[in-house]
């Protein structure tokens, strides 16, 4: 796992975790956003960066991120943030470590499924051979996210994608794509959750709702005190991938007391 991190000197944390399959430095922009008022952590998971690893798994992941913080000393989270396997990292991370978060943000997170074993892995085999058609194939890559909606604003439509194109085709192994998919699907959750008092926001994209519908379903039975925040005319992770500033506003805004 690679950590970036931006704003050293404030005084408040965040700790981010990326979604599957989008190299970590597509969540830079918005992390350093954040990072004008917050000391910011950005996880960027095995298989996400040029180091040559390969992703394990969600436990992994929150495992290496809980290590590193407390290497740091810091005990103590102001916001939790991730989107998407993001957001089962911080469901799995709030039920299994012992950092105190202040506040948490589940952007579209994924929760786990509760199908027998056998269509679990097919459902895992699938989404393997989408993604790796769109990692693999710039026209594939083109088609699932079309440039004129998931470019940054600033950034040229063609240097973007082939700059990802690049990147997927030669750090994205087999293994690791097979990996994210199967445990962001299938992490392992206490039961009981315990208990905890961070302040929950989950978050979805109107375009995703029915899409997530079971999934804030079984997080707030996790987490009772969880509130849902729609918002209109975005896709999944399109907030914190597309408009840095935007996501930074709304951080601020769900960190203001009520």
């Amino acid at each position: 796992m690679k950590v970036n991190e931006y704003g050293s000197e404030h005084e408040k944390t965040v700790a981010m975790f990326q979604c599957a399959a989008e190299p970590g430095w597509v969540f830079i922009p918005s992390a350093k956003a954040l990072a004008q008022e917050y000391h910011v952590f950005l996880f960027i998971a095995d298989g996400h960066d040029e180091l040559g690893t390969t992703f394990v798994s969600i436990e992994k992941y929150v495992d290496d991120a809980a290590s590193y913080l407390k290497e740091k000393g810091i005990c103590y989270i102001d916001l939790l943030y991730g989107v998407s396997m993001g957001g089962a990292s911080v469901i799995r991370f709030l039920a299994t470590q012992d950092i105190i978060v202040d506040k948490a943000i589940i952007d579209a997170g994924i929760t786990p499924y509760p199908y027998p074993k056998l269509m679990c892995r097919l459902i895992a085999l699938k989404d393997w051979v989408t993604i790796m058609l769109a990692t693999k194939s710039y026209f594939f890559m083109k088609l699932a996210a079309p440039p004129e909606r998931w470019t940054p604003r600033g950034e040229d439509p063609e240097d973007h994608y082939r700059k990802i194109f690049a990147f997927e085709k030669k750090h994205f192994s087999s293994k690791t794509i097979y990996n994210v998919f199967w445990s962001a699907n299938n992490y392992s959750m206490p039961d009981p959750v315990p208990i905890v008092n961070t302040e929950i926001a989950y978050w979805y994209g109107e375009e995703e709702k029915k899409a997530r519908k079971n999934n804030l379903a079984y997080t707030r039975k996790a987490f009772p005190q969880t509130k849902a925040k729609e918002f209109k005319g975005l896709a999944h992770a399109e907030l914190v991938l597309m408009f840095p500033e935007r996501f930074r506003d709304e951080v601020i805004r769900f960190m203001q007391p009520h």
